[in-house]
């Protein structure tokens, strides 16, 4: 993979909404105070940490297909605009093809959750204004027409590593030329129903939302430039395919960490959980960043995040390359490198 350039980022977070906000939440290393989330018949409340309202209502929301969106729509919509910049008014004039992917686990879940409340309580009131809102192709659908674009828009559904299946499947895309850019998202919403399944399994994990976005360009923009050096294959949990070896198998695909290189891992801060991950990468050499332990939980929204926070880190130039780790909730290891055009891919 070769070519395939970040030529913009986007990012909400419950460090709060934009690039700024990320990049001062990873480098005072100080994760957000989590929330108390009530948990229907229960006493004790559930936590999470909440992605924060916006400073100022953004005015995307005025928007027919926006005005009753929800929360995981928002923050796509949010993200995709950060991340394509001044381009936006040169898609929507339809003067630039721009493809999307967005990349979900659990999806629009707090619209689905009130919508079978209500069919629970009274079939006949359930309000049909809400069902839009639970599929999972809802937050790509509303980006896209925002932006009156008619190429492709595609959401993939998977685990965390789905975002980088998203990354190589926009890299195809650009190669056969069928789009100018391609944004690809990772997002994720709050609620109970997922901070109460996620205590089932890991009890300590702290459950959160958002989206990341990356722009993706054949076209070089001006330096720094950062590539897309590779994406590994995706090595699957099977029963005769174990999470460390999965992980261990996609860090092989992946080169060794130099002092002026970066590693993102997807790690929480939780020992257990990410013994897998701890163990591929023991050997890294470069520096070492955890947004996932900062930001909280959000599959998907995590795994983007973790690209947007490396990818930030070499448009600064604060690292000749990086490489991304995820090994995700219950399907796959994957991981993807990042270079500027004077490091070498390694892949």
């Amino acid at each position: 993979m070769s070519q395939v350039f970040v030529c913009g980022l986007g990012a909400v977070s419950s460090a709060g909404w934009g690039i700024p906000a990320l990049r001062a939440a990873v480098e005072k290393n100080e994760p957000p105070s989590p929330t108390a989330h009530a948990r229907p018949g229960w006493d004790k409340p559930l936590w999470f940490r909440a992605v924060p309202a916006p400073a100022m209502r953004p005015g995307y929301l005025t928007h027919p297909r926006l005005r009753r969106a929800s929360a995981i729509a928002q923050y796509t919509v949010a993200a995709g605009l950060e991340a394509v910049g001044e381009d936006a008014s040169r898609v929507q004039a339809g003067a630039l093809r721009l493809s999307i992917i967005v990349c979900v686990m659990a999806g629009s879940v707090s619209y689905s959750r009130r919508l079978y409340e209500e069919i629970l309580k009274d079939p006949a009131t359930a309000s049909p204004l809400i069902f839009p809102e639970t599929v999972f192709n809802a937050p790509a659908s509303h980006l896209a027409a925002y932006l009156n674009t008619n190429a492709a828009c595609y959401t993939l559904v998977g685990d965390d590593g789905t975002f980088l299946q998203g990354l190589a499947l926009a890299a195809e895309w650009l190669s056969e030329d069928g789009s100018d850019g391609c944004l690809v998202i990772g997002a994720e919403e709050t609620d109970w129903t997922i901070s109460d399944a996620m205590r089932l399994f890991q009890r300590q994990a702290v459950h959160s939302g958002g989206a990341g976005a990356l722009y993706l360009q054949r076209h070089q923009p001006p330096p720094p430039a950062v590539e897309i050096a590779g994406i590994t294959d995706a090595f699957t949990f099977t029963r005769s395919q174990r999470r460390e070896e999965a992980a261990q198998r996609m860090r092989a695909q992946l080169p060794g960490g130099a002092p002026n290189e970066l590693l993102c891992l997807g790690i929480q801060g939780l020992p257990r959980a990410d013994a897998a991950e701890t163990a591929a990468w023991q050997d890294w050499a470069g520096a070492r960043r955890m947004p996932k332990a900062i930001l909280g939980e959000a599959f998907a929204a995590s795994a983007a995040l973790q690209c947007v926070v490396a990818c930030d880190a070499l448009r600064r130039g604060e690292f000749a390359a990086a490489n991304v780790s995820v090994v995700g909730a219950n399907q796959q290891a994957i991981g993807a490198r990042f270079a500027t055009l004077h490091a070498s891919s390694g892949l």
